[in-house]
This record gives structure tokens, sequence and C-alpha cells, in this order.
């Protein structure tokens, strides 16, 4: 969703990324090598200043054991808590890989916790309970599925921000033969999603929540 975060800071919102893992082990690059992909990536989606500049945050768990507990959600929610964030986004829920499939309930269960009272949670630096009102699923999912979005983000004009931060994994796209040919497939994709909505692209998101609509102006026709 990189377009989508990267069209969002632009249009002046306050946008976190919370890490969860450094993403080491990997085949190839260590932490060291990882973390600065992920500063370079942060660094290809930033807005122009003086908007608000996107800021990233490292839990640290533990790459390829990240586990669904009532310690990761606190830790979640004291994040949520310290950002008074509104809207939060998570990967799609049917998933081959572990960590994401634990992130997405570690996410879903820390929205409900960050509402808690009388309860803090490490790292909410004294902010006030809340309830996100939104929770949105994206997908970066490894099975061989076709997105069913209950809802597609226009990004257009803002492909070259997506593609650079992608691009910034260096490890795990241009080093890696394993990834030959992928980056010019998750193009494909947003064109494809784009093509659904008469856009050059777009992202696809699903909600188990409605989207309301004040009128027919906020369709994408």
């Amino acid at each position: 969703m990189g377009g989508t975060i990267a069209r969002l800071a632009d249009q002046g919102h306050s946008i976190l990324i919370l890490d969860m893992t450094d993403g080491s082990p990997t085949p190839i690059g260590d932490r060291d090598t990882r973390l600065g992909e992920a500063r370079a990536a942060l660094a290809a989606l930033q807005p122009d200043a003086p908007k608000p500049q996107i800021t990233r945050t490292l839990l640290d768990l533990p790459n390829r054991r990240v586990q669904h507990s009532i310690e990761n959600r606190h830790l979640v929610a004291g994040q949520i808590r310290a950002h008074q964030a509104t809207i939060v986004f998570c990967p799609h829920p049917l998933d081959a890989h572990p960590d994401h499939i634990a992130t997405t309930r570690i996410v879903e269960d820390a929205r409900f916790d960050a509402k808690l009272t009388c309860q803090p949670m490490p790292g909410d630096l004294g902010k006030p309970p809340l309830y996100p009102k939104w929770l949105i699923y994206y997908y970066c999912t490894h099975l061989r599925r076709v997105p069913d979005p209950t809802f597609i983000m226009d990004i257009s004009g803002y492909e070259a921000k997506r593609r650079a931060a992608i691009g910034a994994y260096r490890t795990q796209f241009e080093m890696n033969p394993a990834a030959k040919g992928l980056l010019e497939r998750l193009d494909a994709g947003v064109t494809f999603m784009g093509s659904r909505i008469g856009t050059a692209a777009a992202e696809p998101f699903f909600t188990l929540e409605p989207l309301g609509l004040r009128g027919l102006g906020d369709l994408a026709l």
C-alpha cells in the first residue's frame, strides 16, 4: 500500500508505519541491511515539506516467530494510543505467512485493547484510550489468490514513489533471484486495479465494516 501511504501523506494525514520485526534473518542481507532498506523506503514515500512527515517505529519482535500474545497486543495498542490512530491498516487475514497471520490477529485485538480504560499500555506516552474507527486490510498475501477488495484507492501520480519504496528492499528484490520479475508483476497489479475504477493505478483494500457515502460524488466514476 505504498502508493496509498504516499498519497495520504501528501494530503496532510499523520501516518505511522509500525514494523513488527526487522525482517532478518533473510536469505540475502542482515539486520543492518534490512534496517537501512526500511529507512530508504520511508524516504521514498515522504511528502514534500512542510507537510507532516511519515514516521516509522520498530517493535522488534522476532522475525519468523511473531506470536499472537497479550504482550504483543498491548505493544501495538500502546502505539495506537501514542499516535492517536483513528484508522489502522494491517495484512489481509487470508495468508500463508505465519508472521502475517499473527500480526493481523495482534492488530485486530490491539484495536480493542487500545480503548480499555484504567489500563496503561507500553509506549502509550500517557495518551488517552481510544478505539480506532476503521480497521482496513491490505493485500500482501503469500497465497496465490486474487484480491477481492471492498474498495480500491486511486494512486495515480504516486506510482513512482510506490515503486521506489518497494525497490529500496534490494535484498528482497533486485539481489534475490527468487524474486525475478516480481516488481513488474506488482506494477501490473496496480495497473489492473486502476483499470477497475478508470484510473492509471490503484491499490486494493478490504474491510469488514461498511464504508459510508455522503453522496454519489464520493464514488470514483
